[in-house]
């Protein structure tokens, strides 16, 4: 199975009216989600994404084998709080992850109450509208360490090999203070470093994106990483395998990029 890195947009937005972004750009952003599943050369087993919006002090794993749904966001219509995706968990799935992280000596923990936050069901309700696929989420790791992260992924690189379609979603630019297109340059200097970091071979690749806050503008792109550091996951599992960039945008003339790691093109 690949693994990819992708941008979420912001909120609900591809069902409710949003103040940002032309037609154009989210209906091409829209696209590119709702073709997301046919980069993967089989039906998955399941689908194990690495969201944004959640961070613990341990890896932490959903345990509920019915998710409940979380709107984490705030000032959108009152449908945007009655979306429902309601996807299967996968206890199973957690239990080989947490496995996976005890062989790599990664404490974890686990979280029965917790539901898909905008992170995971906005992308996967547009890539798979019919809910019929195991879904677990894995947090981040307070602290956001980049190296800690590409660890994190290298220890679940195995389940790629087991039908696991491992997403990590989150934004290659996120600066909610600074989302207009006057930030367009700051934006445009990121994403190209990043392109160049991403696409270069393996070990180059890694060691780029351990010293992300080096890049030109990287703090203007991300002034806080957790929408940067679900890539470092991607990165780590995708192992020996090559990047390529899987869509290139803009939301408010800011470029977004998403990468994916054994397969081409969608």
């Amino acid at each position: 199975m690949p693994t990819v890195y992708i941008p979420h947009g912001g909120g609900p937005w591809p069902w409710v009216h949003v103040p940002f972004g032309t037609k154009q750009e989210l209906g091409s952003l829209r696209s590119y989600l709702e073709n997301l599943g046919t980069i993967v050369p089989e039906t998955p087993s399941a689908i194990l994404v690495i969201s944004a919006h959640w961070e613990e002090a341990r890896p932490t794993l959903m345990t509920n084998p019915h998710p409940p749904m979380l709107y984490d966001y705030d000032g959108f219509p009152q449908e945007s709080y009655s979306i429902q995706w309601p996807a299967p968990g996968a206890p199973e799935l957690a239990a080989r992850v947490r496995e996976l992280l005890k062989i790599n000596r990664m404490p974890t923990a686990d979280d029965a109450e917790r539901g898909f936050d905008h992170g995971t069901f906005v992308p996967l309700k547009l890539a798979y509208p019919d809910p019929k696929l195991p879904v677990l989420q894995l947090s981040l790791v307070t602290g956001l360490d980049p190296s800690l992260h590409l660890a994190l992924g290298r220890a679940l690189a195995p389940l790629r090999d087991e039908g696991v379609f491992i997403v990590a979603s989150g934004m290659s630019y996120h600066n909610l203070h600074a989302f207009h297109a006057s930030a367009a340059s700051a934006a445009e200097a990121f994403d190209t470093w990043l392109q160049t970091a991403v696409l270069a071979e393996p070990a180059e690749r890694d060691r780029k994106l351990a010293q992300w806050t080096k890049a030109p503008s990287a703090r203007a792109a991300h002034p806080r990483e957790e929408h940067l550091i679900p890539l470092m996951v991607a990165v780590g599992a995708a192992g020996a395998d090559r990047a390529v960039l899987g869509f290139s945008g803009t939301v408010n003339q800011l470029k977004l990029s998403a990468y994916h790691f054994g397969s081409s093109p969608s």
